[in-house]
């Protein structure tokens, strides 16, 4: 189960990335490090850690619409 905290450290995990690495990481690549950013922030156990990785996957494209509206707005280091 994912928590409301876990949601909102995802959301500043993503927010704290690189545009650069959000745009150009394959699908894996890119799950794979916002997880492990997240785990460095807070334990998950293996149920969260499978919610999270499906949620992930489902939000790749807002993830890199997101990164691409930072780009255009010039906060290519954020």
């Amino acid at each position: 189960m994912i928590t409301a905290k876990m949601m909102q450290q995802l959301w500043a995990v993503i927010e704290s990335t690189h545009v650069s690495t959000l745009l150009q990481f394959d699908d894996v690549a890119l799950v794979q490090l916002l997880l492990q950013q997240l785990k460095a922030k807070q334990g998950l156990d293996a149920q969260a850690d499978s919610s999270l990785n499906t949620y992930i996957k489902s939000k790749l494209p807002l993830i890199r619409d997101t990164a691409e509206g930072r780009l255009s707005l010039g906060q290519e280091n954020h």
